[in-house]
């Protein structure tokens, strides 16, 4: 009689693994290690290779520093006196830049030709008048900028003299006034009598910046004697609401402390733009 006791089926046998041998094991671990490192290094050789500039990158590269690190602004400096090296004379620069309150004596300035109320400043003499009117003193500005310190004291000298003074007049530094003019020969007819007082230059074609600083900046840019100042919306919202025609007119016509063009002499086309630029300013 046949026993199958001891017959095994073949799917109860026991599974064996692909590694079979010691040499196998140690493939299998060296390939563990390898693979994943060459994968790093390749990975890490293309990333390198997507940043490498290309040609002449380096030079645009270098400029895009140099736009990065250049100074916010540049000083471009001017001769202090403009008009070719021409001095403006006292009264020139009190019609464009003193007459708005010193025209009307407004904000506490000494009215032109009160004698008692530039008596004691002619007191403390030129040099002190001098000194308020380049630094400044209570609501007026500093008179320096776009006038040079001689036509400041040509102005503080005009206003004072009018006012009971004797001051001489600063001279010029040399080169600063234009030349005289060749003598003429002798059988040229004769030159016609000076006028007895020069007209102010008119102040035409100048840029409404310029113009803004030369004689509106000291009531506009402070708010003096109820003009509106520039900046201020509450202020010019009403104004502005008229129209730039209507301010205009005001501007050249003159309007409460304000002379008739601000004490200028500018045209009345730069008395509109002067007048829109400080309405835009404050919009």
């Amino acid at each position: 009689m046949t026993s199958n006791s001891h017959h095994t089926p073949d799917h109860e046998a026991p599974h064996e693994g692909p590694i079979k041998t010691p040499k196998q094991l140690i493939w299998a671990v060296l390939f563990a290690f390898l693979v994943p490192i060459l994968g790093i290094v390749l990975l890490v050789t293309y990333v390198g290779a997507g940043k490498k500039p290309g040609a002449g990158t380096d030079i645009l590269a270098e400029e895009a520093v140099a736009r990065r690190i250049q100074p916010v602004g540049t000083v471009d400096l001017r001769l202090a006196v403009a008009g070719g090296g021409v001095l403006k004379t006292g009264e020139q620069v009190f019609q464009a830049q003193c007459a708005a309150c010193h025209g009307t004596g407004a904000a506490g300035a000494p009215k032109f030709g009160d004698a008692d109320a530039w008596g004691p400043r002619i007191k403390s003499g030129y040099e002190a008048l001098l000194a308020s009117a380049l630094k400044g003193k209570g609501a007026m500005p500093p008179q320096g900028g776009a006038l040079s310190d001689v036509e400041v004291g040509r102005a503080v000298v005009y206003m004072a003299n009018k006012g009971g003074a004797n001051f001489a007049e600063p001279k010029a530094p040399a080169g600063a006034e234009a030349p005289a003019a060749a003598a003429a020969p002798a059988d040229a007819a004769p030159a016609a009598a000076p006028a007895a007082a020069a007209a102010p230059a008119a102040e035409t074609g100048v840029a409404a910046p310029a113009l803004y600083t030369q004689s509106c900046q000291t009531c506009h840019g402070a708010g003096i004697a109820g003009a509106p100042k520039v900046g201020d919306k509450a202020a010019w919202a009403p104004r502005v609401a008229q129209g730039i025609d209507a301010l205009t007119a005001s501007a050249i016509k003159g309007k409460g402390a304000m002379p008739p063009k601000g004490g200028t002499t500018a045209s009345d086309a730069d008395i509109k733009a002067v007048v829109t630029y400080m309405a835009n300013a404050s919009k």
